[in-house]
């Protein structure tokens, strides 16, 4: 108890599953297991589904799917205890490259995540989730804590999640992980019913819904939280911005995505999304730096990309200069602008408007000579392209068909 180590009774543990992978009674054991599981953990009470007994529930494949799990060669990598931590992290995110679009809703790849945690730097403080999936936020928070020898016990986790399942699955994720987290005391939809109402947060990550419609703004039109102006009805990304604000402490931080603007990181949706980055104590103000991270990363899948730990480890040192005033604007990668030069670009706040092109290295080729070059090597595929047009024109017309 004093390590805050997640406990797994004995009778609860995959051994005695296992054993019964191939009974009837297989149902009964795992929800025997998750019982016992809470009853140790009173902070789980009532979030584990217990309900792998019910007759409808076919008993074969339940088995196959323990005899799925038995089988996984589990490596140790790094720290022994987080095993169980990044089993539960590998299935959230193979569950989210099933799900499409619905994935959003529970999980924010890793890359993301750490590229906020790198920036804001959470080392002590209360830490905000409005939205928080399946707690990915908190998780990445305290491995970069332990990471930099701190303690987790510095900081206090909050979040709030609307969807019942996922609010269970944040429980479930915090807990195994040995951290302690207020999430409300149940899911509610953020706008309608805060869970958090007096909090002010010195760290505030978030990945809200995108340009989420009907969010119920004719029944909010008086709320507190909208000190910038009432966010329009059917689009919420401006409501989150100033919930967050609103949920700000005097040198609080937020980190948050949003629709619109830089590279596909996500499994669910093509849409570009930005990270922003708000400073209420802000050392350069009257400043506001932009990335553009378009070419970073490197394709995982053929539709995914990742940002990759030097990719991460680089916008957060630009951060680090932007903040201390030593920072160089470097075309195509960053650049400071005033408020001044944002509003002539009429505020628009997509940053490849303020770094602009990257510089092509100078290949040493005269110019006249590369055109002589480059307008032979076309000529050569012209060439290359007539003769496979004829040869293409003399196969059709060999079995009866003519173009032309």
């Amino acid at each position: 108890m004093a390590e805050n180590v997640f406990f797994v009774p004995k009778e609860a543990r995959w051994s005695v599953i296992s054993a019964d992978a191939h009974q009837p009674s297989i149902g009964v054991t795992i929800d025997n297991a998750l019982r016992l599981i809470e009853q140790e953990n009173p902070r789980l009470k009532g979030i584990l589904p217990k309900n792998f007994a019910r007759p409808e529930l076919d008993k074969r494949r339940l088995g196959d799917v323990v005899d799925l799990f038995t089988n996984i060669q589990m490596h140790g990598a790094g720290d022994e205890r987080d095993l169980l931590g990044r089993t539960y992290e590998y299935c959230l995110q193979k569950f989210a490259s099933m799900e499409g679009k619905n994935a959003g809703e529970f999980y924010t790849p890793s890359c993301i995540v750490r590229t906020i945690v790198e920036v804001l730097q959470p080392y002590s403080g209360r830490i905000y989730d409005p939205c928080c999936g399946s707690g990915g936020m908190f998780v990445q928070s305290a491995k970069f804590i332990r990471s930099h020898q701190k303690e987790v016990r510095n900081i206090s986790i909050y979040g709030q999640e609307a969807n019942p399942s996922t609010w269970k699955m944040a429980h479930m994720n915090i807990a195994i992980r040995g951290l302690e987290a207020d999430l409300g005391k149940s899911y509610a939809d953020t706008f309608f019913d805060d869970q958090h109402p007096t909090l002010k947060a010195d760290y505030i990550m978030a990945n809200p819904p995108f340009n989420l419609s009907d969010w119920g703004q004719a029944s909010l039109l008086e709320d507190v939280r909208w000190k910038y102006g009432i966010p329009p009805a059917g689009n919420a990304n401006f409501a989150w911005i100033q919930h967050m604000i609103h949920h700000l402490s005097p040198d609080g931080k937020i980190g948050l995505v949003l629709a619109n603007g830089a590279n596909q990181l996500f499994y669910s949706t093509g849409i570009p999304v930005s990270l922003w980055f708000l400073n209420r104590d802000k050392k350069q103000k009257g400043k506001v730096l932009f990335v553009d991270a378009r070419n970073m990363g490197t394709m995982v899948t053929r539709k995914l990309r990742e940002l990759t730990e030097e990719d991460i480890l680089r916008i957060a040192d630009t951060f680090r200069q932007f903040e201390a005033g030593t920072l160089q604007d470097e075309k195509g990668f960053c650049a400071v602008a005033s408020l001044d030069k944002i509003g002539e670009q009429d505020y628009i706040l997509t940053p490849g408007r303020y770094v602009g092109i990257a510089e092509q290295e100078d290949d040493g080729e005269p110019f006249a000579e590369k055109m002589t070059r480059l307008t032979g090597e076309l000529s050569e595929l012209f060439d290359k392209g007539h003769a496979l047009e004829a040869e293409i024109r003399k196969q059709l017309a060999s079995i009866g068909y003519k173009i032309g």
